[in-house]
C-alpha cells in the first residue's frame, strides 16, 4: 500500500519547482519605527525596529560557534526549561536587519507571535533558536551562507536578528525514547457522526479542538500532524508514530485533505471524513474507499 508521506513529496517536489517561492519581506523602504510592549517579565525594554549599534559587526563580546553564526544574549533567564530542537514548533518574536541596518522584516505586535517548525527557517536561525529558552532574547550575526545563501529575491549578505522565543511545542522524539505506538481508532471511524459538518464537495468534518490565528490557503505550505485511517479502522500512515510532523503544499495532497486543511486555524485539531471521489478515486496500490484523518495544524509558511 503506498504511504500517504510518498504522495505528499513526490506532489511536493513536482508543485516547489513549479512554483519556486515568494519573497517573504518587505521593500527596500524603511518603514517607520515602532516598538511594542514586551511581552514577558524578563525582558529589558521593547523590542524596536530601529537598528542597534552593533547591526554591522559582531561585537568583540560576541559569541561565535563552528559554523560561522555569531550571537549575543540579550535576556537570559535561570531555567531549567527545554530548548527547541529541530522538529519542535515555537512561537517567537523577530526583527531582521541587513548589514546596513535597513529592516527586511519583523513580527513585532503584541500577542501576535510569529509560528514555525525550527527546522524551517533558514540554517543559522535554526541554529540559533537551540541555544534559546523560552523567556530570552538573543541577537543573532548570520553570515550569508547561513542566510539565504545568494538566492535571487531575497536578502542579501549577511542578516541580523533580534529574537525572543516566546513558547516551544516539544514535538521531536528524544533520542533515546521509543516510538510511539498508533493512535486509537476513533469511535466514529466508519461514518461521519451527525454532529459532523458537510461541505457542498461531500467532504464531512468535525473539529476536536480549536485553534487561532491565520488560516492556510491553496498557495501555503503547512507543518501538520496527522493520521490516517480506512472505515475499517485501518491505520494507514500517521506522522505521530513517526515522531516527526509533516510539511507540505497544501495544493499537493487529496482534494479532500486540501480543503480540510483551508477549514483549520492554527493549534486546531480536526477529524475529515473524506469520500473516495475527493481521495484516491480507487487508484490501485492506494488506499481505498472513504479515509479519516485527525489533522493538528502547527504552523503555515
Amino acid at each position: 500500500m503506498r504511504n500517504f508521506s510518498q504522495v505528499i513529496a513526490t506532489a511536493a517536489i513536482t508543485l516547489i519547482a513549479a512554483c519556486g517561492s515568494a519573497p517573504d519581506y518587505i521593500d527596500e523602504s524603511a518603514p517607520p519605527p515602532v516598538t511594542r510592549p514586551a511581552p514577558t517579565s524578563v525582558t529589558d525594554g521593547p523590542m524596536s525596529i530601529v537598528a542597534p549599534g552593533d547591526v554591522g559587526t559582531p561585537p568583540r563580546d560576541a559569541i561565535t560557534t563552528g559554523s560561522g553564526l555569531s550571537y549575543k544574549p540579550l535576556v537570559q533567564i535561570d531555567s531549567s526549561s527545554e530548548r527547541p530542537r529541530r522538529n519542535d514548533v515555537i512561537t517567537y518574536y523577530f526583527v531582521g536587519w541587513t548589514s546596513s541596518g535597513r529592516p527586511f522584516d519583523d513580527k513585532l505586535r503584541p500577542g501576535d507571535p510569529a509560528r514555525s517548525l525550527v527546522s524551517k527557517l533558514i540554517p543559522g536561525l535554526s541554529e540559533g533558536l537551540q541555544l534559546m529558552r523560552a523567556g530570552e532574547r538573543f541577537r543573532f550575526w548570520i553570515p550569508q551562507a547561513l542566510a539565504y545563501a545568494g538566492a535571487s529575491g531575497r536578502p542579501a549578505g549577511a542578516l541580523i536578528y533580534d529574537v525572543e522565543l516566546v513558547s516551544v511545542q516539544l514535538t521531536q522524539l528524544a533520542p533515546d525514547a521509543e516510538a510511539p505506538g498508533p493512535p486509537p481508532v476513533p469511535d466514529d471511524v466508519a461514518a461521519p457522526p451527525v454532529d459532523a459538518q458537510r461541505t457542498p464537495s461531500g467532504l464531512s468534518y468535525k473539529v476536536l479542538s480549536a485553534g487561532s490565528g491565520p488560516t492556510p490557503s491553496g498557495g501555503n505550505s503547512v507543518t501538520v500532524h496527522y493520521t490516517g485511517w480506512t472505515t475499517d479502522g485501518e491505520m494507514f500512515d500517521s506522522s505521530r508514530v513517526r515522531g516527526e510532523p509533516a510539511t507540505f503544499p497544501v495544493g499537493g495532497v487529496i482534494a479532500g485533505f486540501s480543503e480540510g486543511l483551508k477549514l483549520m486555524q492554527i493549534g486546531s485539531s480536526v477529524r475529515l471524513w473524506i469520500p473516495e471521489n475527493l481521495a484516491y478515486k480507487g487508484k490501485s496500490g492506494s488506499p481505498q474507499g472513504m479515509l479519516v484523518f485527525d489533522v493538528e495544524l502547527l504552523a503555515i509558511e
